[in-house]
């Protein structure tokens, strides 16, 4: 199993940063490897939504069904990988800070077949990606002057 944390502390108020990761179509803006993604369920962001992804990692193409595990308005928001080819869990947590928000992602990816074998250059890998998409994250959400969630 590949474990990666990544914290980052963003200029913004901690109800924009929540309302914008948690919209499922905003993460093709800061995540590298997700090139597409939409909430195929009813209803708002909450506990029991449902999202497809199309991502593009390490060469491999891959669509994945996510359902939203736990919410908790502007501290916490979980999601389980319940189709593709890895089984992902993301945890992000939110915390307001004198500079802003504190955003923390941990993230479980249990690997099989050929990402198995090659577990730790993954690993690696996946704590670079985590890096850039939080970097990513804290451009975007402190360049824009109306956030859109």
């Amino acid at each position: 199993m590949v474990q990666v944390e990544k914290s980052v502390v963003i200029n913004r108020p901690i109800e924009e940063v929540f309302a914008f990761v948690t919209n499922p179509e905003n993460i093709t803006m800061w995540a590298g490897p997700v090139k597409e993604a939409r909430q195929t369920s009813e209803g708002p962001v909450g506990i029991g939504m449902t999202s497809i992804r199309i991502t593009e990692f390490l060469g491999r193409k891959s669509e994945d069904s996510y359902v939203v595990t736990e919410y908790e308005p502007n501290r916490k928001f979980a999601q389980k990988a319940t189709s593709g080819s890895l089984q992902t869990t993301e945890i992000m947590t939110f915390k307001s800070v004198e500079a802003g928000t504190k955003v923390t992602i941990a993230g479980e990816v249990e690997a099989s077949g050929f990402i198995k074998m090659a577990e730790p250059v993954f690993a690696r890998v996946a704590k670079r990606q985590f890096e850039t998409d939080m970097s990513n994250l804290k451009d975007i959400l402190e360049a824009q002057v109306e956030v859109i969630a």
